[in-house]
């Protein structure tokens, strides 16, 4: 049951947003900020996939499966890459996104006890990664942390609709994270 009541409407994340849109403009454009706007180094799939990761990590249905969705909606390889990126980290994606998925489980994992590894970040560019590229999936998987903690603190409802997730793929590639609500 979920901790704050809501009006009525989509499942997850969206209905606080939804309920409460001075806070959830804010936390929308900063999905759309982070996930798709801009020529940042790290494509769209690619991070959509580092938040998927780090959702998976933080064990957040909600926001995992969301965004696994929307990162196999762009990229080769779709969902069986996915699925292969969150069995194992060590599945057949290219160095650099393998240097930045450790970056990111490092963000998850050590956020109170102590910053990524100096060894974690110079790995990195030996794979091709700039400042960008490091900045970029810290700041991913912080704002994921947060976010999953959003929607498990409030004990939001997960859709009962299969589909769901394929529906919203559809709209948040096609139109973004500001008219997903």
């Amino acid at each position: 049951m979920p901790h704050v009541e809501t009006a009525n409407g989509p499942s997850g994340i969206n209905r606080p947003l939804a309920q409460w849109p001075d806070t959830g403009a804010v936390l929308t454009q900063l999905a759309e900020t982070l996930l798709r706007c801009g020529e940042p180094p790290i494509g769209r799939g690619e991070r959509e996939l580092i938040a998927t990761y780090v959702s998976e990590l933080n064990h957040m249905r909600f926001c995992s499966d969301s965004h696994n969705a929307f990162a196999a909606a762009q990229l080769e390889g779709g969902a069986d890459l996915v699925r292969a990126v969150l069995a194992d980290a060590a599945a057949p994606v290219p160095s650099l996104l393998k240097a930045l998925l450790r970056i990111a489980a490092q963000v998850q994992a050590q956020a109170q006890a102590q910053p990524v590894s100096h060894e974690a970040i110079a790995a990195a560019p030996a794979e091709g990664a700039t400042d960008r590229h490091n900045h970029d999936t810290v700041l991913i998987a912080a704002a994921f942390c947060m976010l999953n903690r959003y929607v498990n603190a409030l004990a939001t409802e997960l859709p009962s609709d299969p589909p769901y997730y394929r529906t919203a793929a559809d709209r948040i590639v096609n139109r973004g994270y500001q008219t997903a609500r």
